[in-house]
Formats: structure tokens, sequence, C-alpha cells
């Protein structure tokens, strides 16, 4: 053992010599690697502001005017002349239904409208014979020339024609309101459309068979839309018709500021919500859109906002660059809340005091030296 210590003390020592010579090169090298400087930025320092406090609640766009096309008579359908995405306007003809029942009962009614003038007719004839036979009597009797008793009897039989002329007369008008009625029965068979729009939907298809009050389709006024917000309860008696509101509708790109037209008087008992309607005139809607809506509700809290410019979105992750005492670039991951203008609401990330970079942001890495 004794003739190998001096060989295991050598090695140590080459050893320890080439660690110390890699250290002495590493620092060598993080001493000359330069340190980035970035000039002309321009920095805010935050500050905590008071924010309007605001409901944010959100809904869908509805047609103001829509109608769902049903059937009031049973029958198959023979005849389907629309489809989803169609335009159709007012009365025109959507569909057709095979219901022989009905049209033959609107043929029975009108044949009997023939036969009830007919009666009319022969009852008309029957009292002017009567009318004639007794004014010559009633003159014979004057005369004297025929007894009491057979001027009574044309007199009977006078009243007797009158009153079937008058009951033909009713036959008649009864014949001509059932044929009115079986007619209407019978036109039940073309589907109308009721409004001028577009056929957003169609329940039923060709051949199928169809009851009174199924819907075939839904018809609605592509020209006027609304906005329809889900309120909770809580603010019912803050939130009335008239109230201001921010509104964002993300399918057209729009953010517009609006006031409430009209709030629905009742709750849904399974939601527990009030629907308040916003009147919209925005082109491209379309019914069922998403929507957004922020209700101020007339407080403040304390907030922290900063200019837009300043966030920047690199993936998933929404960042800010802060500057620190040192002035030494650091990147903060930030949580967005509502925009206002050209600033918007800084919800988790940031605290009072801290410097953010507004302008320049791109220019800025991470442990950059900031001039």
């Amino acid at each position: 053992m004794r003739n190998y210590k001096p060989v295991v003390t050598i090695l140590l020592t080459v050893v320890l010599s080439a660690a110390g010579c890699s250290k002495k090169q590493d620092a060598g090298k993080a001493e000359s690697a330069p340190v980035a400087v970035v000039k002309g930025l321009s920095l805010e320092t935050v500050k905590s502001v008071a924010v309007p406090e605001l409901l944010d609640v959100v809904g869908s766009v509805r047609a103001r005017t829509s109608a769902v096309v049903s059937t009031r008579i049973p029958g198959s359908i023979n005849v389907l002349r629309v489809r989803e995405g169609d335009r159709v306007k007012k009365g025109q003809v959507l569909a057709q239904l095979d219901a022989q029942e009905n049209q033959a009962t609107a043929a029975v009614a009108t044949a009997a409208i023939d036969e009830a003038r007919r009666g009319v007719d022969e009852a008309l004839s029957r009292k002017k014979l009567a009318d004639t036979t007794f004014d010559r009597y009633n003159n014979l009797l004057t005369e004297q020339a025929v007894s009491r008793q057979e001027f009574d009897v044309k007199q009977s039989e006078k009243d007797v024609a009158a009153q079937g002329a008058a009951r033909a007369e009713s036959r008649l008008k009864q014949a001509q309101e059932g044929a009115k009625a079986a007619t209407t029965m019978s036109g039940y068979t073309r589907i109308i459309a009721p409004i001028s729009g577009v056929v957003v939907s169609k329940q039923a298809d060709l051949g199928a068979t169809v009851f009174p009050g199924q819907p075939l389709m839904t018809i609605e006024d592509d020209g006027s839309y609304q906005l329809e917000l889900a309120l909770p309860e809580s603010v019912a008696t803050k939130v009335k018709a008239g109230s201001p509101l921010q509104v964002t509708l993300d399918a057209v790109g729009s953010s517009f500021a609006a006031r409430i037209a009209e709030i629905v008087p009742t709750a849904d008992p399974a939601s527990r919500t009030f629907v308040a309607k916003i009147a919209l005139n925005q082109k491209g809607l379309k019914s069922g859109m998403f929507g957004r809506g922020a209700i101020s509700l007339g407080t403040t809290v304390n907030g922290i906002t900063v200019p837009k410019k300043a966030v920047v979105d690199r993936g998933a992750l929404t960042i800010v660059w802060t500057v620190d005492k040192e002035n030494i670039a650091r990147m903060r991951i930030v949580k967005v809340g509502r925009e206002s203008g050209e600033r918007v609401e800084i919800l988790s990330g940031l605290s009072e005091g801290d410097r953010v970079v507004v302008t320049g942001a791109e220019k800025v890495t991470e442990a950059a030296k900031v001039e």
C-alpha cells in the first residue's frame, strides 16, 4: 500500500487542477457573454384605480319576429316547395297536404248550396201563387161570392207559403255558411307563409303524415334581431329597461355600447333568471349566435388597468413585460379582464407600483437591460 500513495496523490492533484481550469474557463465565458440592452421603451407605473363594477351575462341572438308554421288538419305532405335557408314571402305556398276527406266535404257543401237555392225558388213560387189566390179570394169575399171559411183557408195557405219561403232561405244561408267552412278547411291543405323571412328549420319531409298543431317549419324575419341575455334574479331590482351595457358579439367581431330595450317581468323557475332584450342592427347576424353583455351596477371597486398594447399574447399565455428596480426586464404572466377603451383590466399577475412596458414590447427579452 505504501508504494501506491504517491501515485494516488499525483492523480488527485491532476484532477483538481483540471476542475479548477474548467471553472475558470466557464467563469470567463459567463463574464464575456454580453447582456442585451433595450432602448426606446415607454414605461408606465401600475396604479390602483376605481373600476366600475360590471355584471357579465351571456345570451343568444334571436329574431325579433318568428313564426312556427303548423297544420290545422291531418294529412300527408304531397308537395313541399321550400327547404332550410330559402327566403319566402308572406302568403307564399310552402307545402300542400293530401287531405281528400276535406276536399270531398267541400264538394258536398257546394252541392248543398245548389240544392238549397232550388228549394228557395220552389218556395217562392208557392208563396207567389198563395198570395195571388188570397188576393182573389179577398175580392170575392168583399163581393160575398165566397164563404168566410173558404177565405180563411186561402189566408192560411198564404201564411204557410210565406213560412216555407223563409225556411228555404234559412236553409240556403246555412248551406252557404257550411260551404264557406268546408272551403276554409279545404284551404288548410295549402300551407301558407304567415310572414316574410328565411326558413331556418324544417321538421317534416315530403310524404310525412302530419296532424293538427304539429310544427312543420320555422320562419324568421332576418331584418331585425335582438340579443336576449339571462339576468340573475339577484340583480332584478338593479337592472331596468334603459340601463346601459357593453355588448360583444364574437361571431361578427363587434363590441358596442347599447341599452336594454325590454326586460321580461317573469323569471325562469329552472334557471332563476330574467331575460333582457337588446335591439341589434349589425349585419351578418344569425339566430342562435353567442353574445355577451357587461352591465354597470352603478358601483366601483379598486382594480388595475394597463394600456392594451402593453399586453402580449404568446401562444396560450398572456404576458406583460415589467422592469424591476435594477432596470432588468422580467416577463409576467397575467390574467386579463374587461376592456374599456384603450385600456384593459388586469385581474392577476401585477401589483401596484410595478413598471410595465407600454411600447416596444416586441424588442424586449428576458433579463434584458432597459435604458
